[in-house]
């Protein structure tokens, strides 16, 4: 009985570990993106992307990144990164927005 609860508890505490080492990978990507597009400047050519669903900010960034929506700078930027890190930098914009 014991080996299993310790086990169950381990399992939880590598999953939390697991989820805030996303959270805070989205977060440092997300920063990046946020320094133009927190809607500051409310510029119509930049959008705050707090405004935007996490699963519309990946489709956006897989078009950039495949070159089916061009763009000069977003481009760039997606390129480098990975579908996970799309996925992370989305899921904490969305949070953000929420």
């Amino acid at each position: 009985m014991k080996k299993s609860l310790l086990l169950v508890i381990c399992a939880g505490v590598a999953l939390t570990a697991g989820q805030a080492a996303a959270i805070d990978r989205g977060q440092m990507l997300a920063d990046n993106c946020m320094s133009c597009h927190s809607g500051g400047a409310n510029n119509a050519t930049i959008p705050n992307l707090t405004q935007y669903p996490s699963s519309l900010i990946v489709s956006q960034m897989k078009a950039f990144k495949d070159g089916s929506r061009p763009a000069t700078m977003m481009s760039r930027h997606a390129k480098g990164y990975s579908d996970a890190d799309i996925a992370a930098l989305a899921k904490y914009i969305g949070i953000q927005g929420q």
